[in-house]
């Protein structure tokens, strides 16, 4: 499972996004709560309720600044 960090400019970790052993990919904030999926199948984000956030890979976009 791959796993990619996501900073900003100054380098504090704001989130990571994880790839699921069922090809799903998962994104997480800095204190590791559960913020929303990617189905590549369906190619949907959804938020952590199930919620349709959009079409396409919106996982980043789902991590809110401080």
């Amino acid at each position: 499972m791959a796993e990619q960090e996501l900073r900003d400019r100054h380098g504090k970790l704001l989130g990571k996004i994880k790839t699921l052993s069922n090809g799903k990919l998962e994104v997480r904030d800095a204190h590791s709560v559960m913020k929303g999926t990617f189905d590549p199948k369906t190619d949907q984000t959804r938020d952590a309720r199930g919620v349709l956030v959009g079409k396409g890979n919106l996982l980043a976009a789902l991590i809110t600044l401080p």
